[in-house]
């Protein structure tokens, strides 16, 4: 025979209450543990007073992506 129990003023067996415990467990344990979506990190703005030192910024970073590269490997 199953223990029975009130809840919310009906009859539940004891078997159905573990299964939603286990459920909500293992449940709630892979919704958090999954990770997040991956960001895109955007850089800030070039504020450049003229278009040949946006293009010098420009530049400036895309070597130092490049330089970072190498450099883990």
């Amino acid at each position: 025979m199953v223990a029975m129990y009130n809840v919310l003023g009906r009859q539940v067996g004891s078997h159905y209450l573990a299964m939603g415990v286990l459920a909500t467990l293992f449940g709630g344990s892979y919704l958090s543990l999954r990770g997040g979506s991956k960001k895109i990190t955007q850089t800030p703005p070039i504020n450049a007073s003229t278009p040949d030192e946006a293009d010098f910024i420009q530049n400036f970073l895309k070597q130092a992506d490049a330089d970072e590269k190498a450099a883990k490997h």
